[in-house]
């Protein structure tokens, strides 16, 4: 089964087609990295408006580069929430028009969903059910994934996504946008060890977690450092932060995975390519005897293949919308249509 899917949620707009939710046959992406950098943080009408331009040629290539025709397409897969609602909705409308014009399923597929699929792309043995660490710039989240189309949130940010907290934390650094990246290759320029971060916890609730204060206490210390003309420790700030962020997120993978019995484990998102979380993972998995999945580098960021991957399941277990369909800005990646 052939799915051409769409992906727009932010600021790359990504066609793939995907063969029967595991081959990737093509994956165009269009990032508008550069664009955003000038303002430091995506512009939501700018992302809108160049999802705009390049959706209709970037699907041309992507049916190029699979080698395959129109008719050739079975069903079509597009990200429906969460995302900026109007960088959501030229993927969604545009999705619709195709399917309606092919006469093909329209498959509605969550953001997150196509995060943890991804895995599915680079690791052909992965089944449910697993424990899914979600982490991006927009949500950070502990999922049970009990079958491919039945998931539980088990833990979640209570504020700021950890995602979010990368780029506040690489512009009081001096960073670039996208910060995750930057911050990153910084902090492997130090040992750390010489800022104290705040590493919050939320009563009742010992698998949930909040980034806010964190974020606040980064920003607090380099704004006063420059007040007082002392100079900032730029590669032990980012090695500090980026263990606080690596100490709130793991161990309480470790502890969902105990309680929920799960011996598997896989992280998804764009914050999964940081190398410091990975090693922590890692480490941790292995220490307790799980089995730790992660999709590689290319995977980890916003791209269609994992909507075609996620899609594939999908439309196995019935999950296919008419053109009534709607975008949505936030959504529980457990809530039906």
């Amino acid at each position: 089964m052939k799915i051409l899917a769409f992906e727009s949620s932010c600021d790359e707009t990504a066609v793939a087609v995907v063969e029967d939710g595991r081959k990737v046959l093509a994956d165009a992406i269009a990032s508008q990295v550069d664009i955003h950098a000038l303002y430091g943080g995506v512009v939501p009408e700018i992302a809108s408006r160049k999802h705009v331009e390049c959706i209709a040629a970037l699907t041309e290539q992507a049916l190029k580069e699979a080698g395959c025709t129109r008719q050739e397409i079975d069903a079509v897969a597009v990200t429906y929430a969460p995302g900026l609602i109007g960088a959501v909705l030229v993927g969604l409308s545009f999705a619709k028009s195709v399917a309606f014009s092919l006469g093909v399923p329209l498959i509605p597929v969550h953001h997150i969903r196509g995060h943890i699929a991804a895995n599915y792309l680079a690791f052909p043995d992965l089944e449910p059910p697993f424990l899914a660490l979600a982490i991006s710039g927009g949500n950070t989240l502990i999922i049970d994934v009990r079958d491919y189309t039945d998931m539980v949130i088990l833990g979640a940010t209570r504020d700021d996504a950890a995602g979010e907290c990368f780029d506040k934390a690489a512009r009081v650094l001096g960073l670039p946008y996208p910060g995750g990246k930057p911050v990153d290759e910084l902090a492997q320029t130090s040992a750390g060890g010489v800022y104290k971060l705040p590493h919050a916890h939320v009563d009742g609730a010992p698998l949930d977690m909040s980034f806010s204060g964190l974020k606040t206490a980064v920003v607090n210390l380099a704004h006063h450092a420059e007040q007082v003309g002392e100079e900032l420790d730029r590669g032990a700030l980012a090695r500090d932060f980026t263990q606080a962020v690596s100490d709130t997120l793991v161990p309480r993978v470790i502890e969902a995975a105990k309680q929920s019995g799960r011996t598997v484990i896989c992280a998804a998102g764009g914050v999964a390519a940081n190398s410091i979380i990975r090693s922590d993972l890692e480490r941790a998995c292995k220490e307790n005897g799980y089995t730790l999945y992660m999709p590689p580098l290319k995977l980890c960021g916003d791209n269609g293949a994992m909507i075609g991957a996620q899609g594939y399941y999908e439309y196995l277990a019935g999950h296919t919308a008419g053109m009534e369909l709607n975008a949505y800005a936030t959504r529980d990646i457990a809530e039906g249509l």
